[in-house]
């Protein structure tokens, strides 16, 4: 699959309808009918809406570890909290965020849609701006760190 890219600025309704940019659904359309799964991300208050094919190889990452360990166990029950399986309407290119996963991520009436690589991070909008306002002064420590040893 194609790396998925772009920040949308998207409207939420009271049921957590969301209607995808054509922009991003245009980037979409070769998984769509393959459908999608949308769960709580592990390090942030928001959702991390994936295809399905790139959430299989997710899935067989995390089933590789052992499952008779307890911090595994832990993990998992948390990683699965909430997921599940969505589809993206073909033509209106509308998503439905489940109620609870709503809640969790405190989807209100502004969202942002940040494609980051194989997902979809789904955020409150003034949450993301915070996140990214914080991580602005780490961000050239963090990609020196992360890439010294490229070199």
């Amino acid at each position: 699959m194609t790396h998925i890219i772009g920040q949308h600025d998207c409207k939420a309704d009271t049921k957590g309808r969301v209607i995808l940019p054509i922009s991003l659904k245009n980037q979409l359309l070769p998984v769509l009918k393959d459908g999608f799964v949308i769960k709580r991300s592990v390090f942030q208050q928001c959702l991390e809406l994936y295809p399905k094919s790139e959430f299989d190889v997710l899935m067989q990452k995390v089933m590789k570890k052992s499952k008779i360990n307890r911090k595994y166990d832990a993990f998992v029950r948390n990683f699965v909290a909430g997921m599940k399986e969505v589809a993206i309407d073909g033509d209106t290119g509308r998503l439905q965020i489940p109620k609870n996963l709503v809640e969790h991520a405190e989807i209100g009436k502004e969202v942002v849609l940040n494609a980051v690589f194989d997902k979809i991070e789904i955020w409150n909008k003034d949450k993301y701006e915070k996140v990214l306002a914080e991580g602005e002064k780490d961000y050239a420590d963090l990609a020196e760190e992360i890439f010294a040893d490229d070199e």
